[in-house]
């Protein structure tokens, strides 16, 4: 759908520009955010380089697991059905530690294999488990303790205090997650009273 848009896009600001005789700033346009484009991208590399190599060195170490350790008491609470030694709760535990660090391009893939291992729990069925509704949840809502991409975003741009918006980071995600976690376990507890007064 995006792609539609963007599409869309470009070729409405390609006629606008043809209409009003405006060509020669479209070309400049399309050059040099080209080249902006080709910046940002060599600036968010090497942040995400360094902190999916620190994320691949903590799971070889052990870390993983020891963080796994500290985060079992509220996952547990979280995902009672899920075993704290197996791997799809081991995945969900990679993912909040990324997302905590702001690494949300790192934090994807490890979202997808924790979505497949619950998948495979979850049957294979076409419709999505409690769980897994409630793993997309946090991760589309994630709290961030140390927004890393968009602060390199910033810092990019010219940012002399690239981190200075902690605060509000810290506020609008916890308050995303809370109600994001409101919503999505309110909603697993109605599916599971429905489900029980139509086996009656």
């Amino acid at each position: 759908m995006l792609n539609y848009i963007w599409s869309f896009l470009v070729v409405c600001s390609v006629i606008t520009s043809l209409l009003l005789g405006n060509t020669e700033n479209l070309s400049n346009a399309f050059a040099d955010s080209a080249a902006d484009a080709i910046q940002l991208l060599l600036t968010l590399a090497g942040v995400i380089c360094l902190w999916s190599g620190l994320m691949k060195i903590a799971e070889r170490s052990g870390l993983n697991a020891l963080m796994a350790r500290l985060f079992a008491p509220l996952l547990r609470v979280l995902f009672p059905h899920l075993d704290k030694n197996g791997t799809a709760f081991e995945a969900i535990t990679m993912n909040i530690s990324a997302n905590l660090l702001g690494l949300g391009n790192t934090a994807t893939p490890l979202g997808l294999r924790a979505m497949k291992e619950l998948h495979a729990l979850n049957g294979g069925r076409d419709r999505a488990s409690d769980e897994m509704v409630l793993f997309v949840v946090m991760n589309t809502a994630s709290l961030q303790l140390l927004p890393t991409t968009l602060g390199a975003l910033r810092q990019s741009s010219g940012s002399a205090a690239p981190f200075e918006i902690l605060a509000p980071v810290w506020i609008s995600s916890a308050c995303a997650l809370a109600a994001g976690l409101t919503v999505a376990l309110t909603g697993n507890a109605l599916s599971r009273q429905r489900e029980r007064k139509l086996c009656r």
